[in-house]
């Protein structure tokens, strides 16, 4: 996202932290830009029983956990390493200087952050009004108009438990439902993988 020879300017540290850990926890004050170098976050909500519901997962390149810096409040999900990751940070207010310096990437950072906007209200749409079988298709129509090619077959990289985390709905729904789309056309498995 931002490169480092921009960062190497602004004072930034690189921390390696190992799988399972938790960068910041939901309620707690936001104090630092987070940017992946390489590892896998995930951020979550945890209801009274323990289950969780996937807000997002972020890779190599990818910062997460900005809107509350932008807002000065607390985070809304707690962020966990989910394999040994190495991570970029900087104090909020010298990344608030970075932004003002660079309005390259400021503009960068908003069209990322209206992106997961447009996104997170689909999801909110999909959760709240439909049944599982068109969940799963919104969702992976969502993903290949992002990351595929309209006219080629659009391999989903998801789990059935992440799919069940990204859409709360449970496993054994989505594996059946899953099936029942690839009977229906929908969809294509091949070795397990879901495919459209």
């Amino acid at each position: 996202m931002i490169p480092v020879e921009i960062l190497e300017n602004y004072n930034y540290s690189k921390k390696e932290v190992s799988a399972g850990t938790f960068l910041f926890m939901e309620g707690e004050q936001a104090h630092f830009y987070y940017q992946i170098v390489s590892g896998k976050v995930k951020m979550v909500n945890t209801n009274e029983e323990g289950k969780e519901f996937v807000q997002g997962t972020f890779e190599d390149g990818q910062s997460f956990g900005e809107p509350p810096l932008f807002q000065g409040r607390a985070y809304p999900a707690s962020a966990f390493t989910e394999v040994d990751t190495v991570l970029y940070t900087l104090p909020k207010d010298i990344f608030f200087q970075l932004l003002k310096d660079h309005f390259d990437i400021h503009l960068k950072f908003t069209s990322i952050l209206t992106k997961r906007l447009m996104y997170k209200a689909m999801m909110l749409r999909e959760i709240s009004n439909h049944d599982a079988k068109h969940r799963i298709l919104a969702l992976i129509d969502y993903m290949k108009s992002e990351y595929g090619k309209s006219d080629e077959e659009f391999e989903v990289n998801l789990t059935r438990q992440q799919l069940s985390e990204l859409l709360g709905i449970r496993v054994e729904t989505v594996i059946r439902t899953v099936k029942q789309l690839e009977e229906d056309g929908d969809v294509k498995i091949i070795d397990r993988k879901v495919f459209r």
